[in-house]
């Protein structure tokens, strides 16, 4: 039997194995047809068949058999000794009748139900959670080269601003060799400028001195006075010395401080806590009527983005301006925070503890604002951020698409680190289009991963583990004029999906499993994009073209 189609094919007799299965023995575990039921109890007239209808097979307890009288089962087990006892054990009055006594059916039973849970437990709970678990290694040894490329990129972006202040230190030395030759060569002019003068003076006196041994005149000739004596003291002589170049021996541990050092790896042991998840015991049920309980006017051309965590501060984000304003649930303006780079934000949402995160495409950047100080938190290559949302946890799911905008992937971060990658299917197909259009995204109270995606016309929902579990592409009959295309999506308390259907002008409710539910199409909703949820359920609706936030009730 092909155990991918087990649930298909038809069951068939163990002993002659072409007639369709009808009965089971219990004691044996054979499948039985009607006519092989007579064989099979033949073949061994000892044995104590139990021959039950198919479908309850493997449901007779079969007892174990008493070491003291070996043709009795024992039936009842002693809670004070372990130990268990036949009827013929309790009539030999050889075991104390004071002894707590219990059923060893009702004790298989009880057993077979702790069974069952742990089985659905460990199935449904657990090996999700280790999956995600190898799901995370896994990522992490994938991001290794990309986390240890940042790395050797400081270090070459130091090495360049080393190289750049050495080259100048250099520079400088050399500039300073260049003007002290200038000096040098100053001071040595100079002086040979006063040795010519005075190489000058000497000649002239010695043209008069050649004039007067020829000449017969008494007077000159007697009031000659030397200056030999004064030529005979020769000028001094410059002495300039040479600058020196020192250079400063070369320690190697000296160097290492400057240029700096690298941690080493540390490897810590961090607990996994295993939280079971909990139903949602608060069943509220949606209003026939849901109604508008307020418009703020957020002044945004083409909104698309809304996220709360409560009425005091809603923020709000659009198409034409890097203003992202925070209004409270009267519409009264909060604050207002300019992205870092001055790009349109591609989308926003909200940590639990009040800080600001949003995406920029442009730097290919999420950027966290907390206290009005915007820090980086992740910088992507070769993708591009489109939008997000903060998971449970408090992790970053962000939906990108690739450069050349033919791809696009869910990427789930635990603060910087890939902590998983949703791009496709059990079959290898891509789980969602591959363009530049809006895939905004949200994860369900189960921990579900919900996306519009807008091009396809479908909300895509996978699992904690990035399984597909349904694609909703519209309810099964539409009353609707326009194509489904849905652009904002959130959750509620109840598990519940919702997704704005922006160019039908309402809003899909679905159920956990993706079942069509209602619309909201009575509230005069013109083109609705971005959508949230806050703690008390209140859904809002930001209106693309009109700028305005609608506070909607749906619930009762």
């Amino acid at each position: 039997m092909d155990p991918h189609y087990d649930a298909q094919d038809v069951a068939r007799c163990d002993l002659c194995e072409v007639a369709i299965v009808q009965s089971y023995c219990d004691f044996c575990h054979v499948n039985l047809c009607k006519p092989c039921i007579g064989e099979h109890v033949s073949d061994d007239y000892s044995t104590k068949h139990i021959i039950v209808p198919f479908q309850l097979r493997r449901s007779t307890p079969i007892y174990p058999k008493c070491e003291k009288h070996p043709n009795k089962t024992c039936k009842l087990q002693c809670k004070d000794c372990n130990i268990f006892l036949c009827t013929d054990c309790l009539a030999s009055e050889q075991h104390n009748k004071e002894h707590k006594l219990s059923k060893l059916e009702e004790v298989f039973r009880q057993t077979k139900d702790q069974i069952h849970r742990d089985k659905e437990e460990l199935k449904e709970e657990l090996l999700p959670v280790y999956e995600d678990i190898v799901t995370e290694i896994i990522n992490q040894i994938a991001n290794l080269d990309v986390d240890y490329q940042k790395f050797t990129t400081q270090i070459s972006k130091h090495r360049e601003e080393l190289h750049r202040e050495i080259d100048n230190v250099m520079d400088q030395r050399e500039k300073e060799i260049d003007e002290n030759k200038l000096k040098h060569l100053s001071i040595l002019t100079k002086h040979l400028e006063e040795v010519k003068q005075l190489q000058s003076l000497m000649q002239e006196s010695l043209h008069n001195l050649n004039e007067m041994e020829e000449s017969n005149e008494v007077t000159p000739t007697i009031h000659y006075s030397s200056k030999n004596q004064e030529f005979s003291k020769l000028p001094p002589k410059v002495l300039v010395s040479m600058p020196k170049f020192i250079p400063k021996p070369i320690e190697k541990e000296e160097l290492c401080r400057l240029i700096g050092k690298l941690t080493p790896l540390s490897t810590t042991l961090e607990e996994r806590v295993f939280t079971a998840k909990k139903p949602n015991t608060s069943v509220r049920e949606l209003l026939d009527q849901p109604e508008v309980l307020n418009t703020i006017k957020t002044g945004h051309e083409r909104l698309c983005s809304v996220t709360c965590l409560n009425e005091e501060e809603i923020w709000t984000s659009g198409q034409m301006t890097a203003d992202i304003k925070c209004f409270n649930t009267q519409g009264v303006l909060q604050k207002t925070t300019k992205t870092k780079s001055g790009n349109v934000p591609n989308d926003i949402a909200v940590y639990s503890d009040g800080a600001l995160v949003y995406s920029d495409w442009i730097t290919r950047t999420l950027f966290k604002v907390k206290n009005d100080q915007t820090e980086e938190i992740i910088r992507l290559q070769g993708w591009k951020p489109k939008q997000l949302c903060v998971t449970s946890s408090g992790d970053l799911l962000v939906t990108m698409i690739s450069d050349d905008k033919t791809q696009s992937k869910v990427v789930h971060y635990s603060g910087s680190t890939v902590k998983q990658t949703i791009q496709f299917d059990d079959d290898g197909q891509p789980l969602y289009s591959g363009n530049n259009y809006f895939k905004y995204i949200t994860e369900n109270r189960n921990l579900d991963i919900c996306a519009a995606d807008f091009e396809a016309g479908a909300v895509v929902v996978v699992n904690q583990a990035g399984k597909l579990r349904f694609r909703h592409t519209g309810p099964p009959s539409s009353t609707k004029n326009e194509p489904f295309k849905p652009w904002g999506i959130t959750t509620d308390s109840q598990s519940c999906i919702l997704t704005s259907d922006c160019y039908n002008h309402c809003i899909h409710i679905l159920d956990v499993d993706g079942h069509f539910l209602r619309y909201i199409d009575n509230c005069d909703l013109e083109f609705p994009t971005g959508l949230c949820v806050d703690n008390d359920d209140s859904l809002f609706v930001s209106e693309g073209l009109k700028g305005n936030v609608r506070k909607v009730r749906y619930l009762k």
